[in-house]
């Protein structure tokens, strides 16, 4: 069971961002942090949503933010200071399995000690 325990200690967040200088800052904010181990880029995607009592449709770039329970708080705090919008999207989802390097290396990436 040691994989599962491995596990439980990381994320996979998720977050959408307007356009391509968007992703490029918000991902070296959120590395400098170290609020994560990984930002992957997604090809653009069209999103649609109600927003302020509007239909509204957007292209937008997913990221998918491998991270760690101990650094999300770090992450949501980044996020919140240098995302474009006034109400991003950001959530996680429990990572229930992984290659166990895998997952030790995003957990010694997130580590907060050494990192500013």
């Amino acid at each position: 069971m040691h994989e599962t325990q491995q596990a439980a200690a990381a994320l996979l967040a998720l977050t959408t961002v307007p356009d391509v200088a968007a992703a490029d800052a918000l991902t070296a904010a959120i590395l400098d942090a170290h609020a994560a181990a990984c930002v992957t880029r997604l090809a653009p995607a069209q999103s649609s949503y109600h927003w302020q009592g509007k239909r509204e449709t957007a292209e937008e770039i997913p990221l998918l933010i491998k991270t760690t329970p101990a650094a999300y708080a770090r992450l949501q705090a980044v996020v919140e200071r240098h995302h474009p919008y006034d109400t991003p999207e950001l959530i996680a989802l429990p990572v229930t399995a992984g290659l166990p390097a895998y997952l030790a290396w995003v957990a010694a990436e997130t580590k907060e000690a050494g990192h500013a």
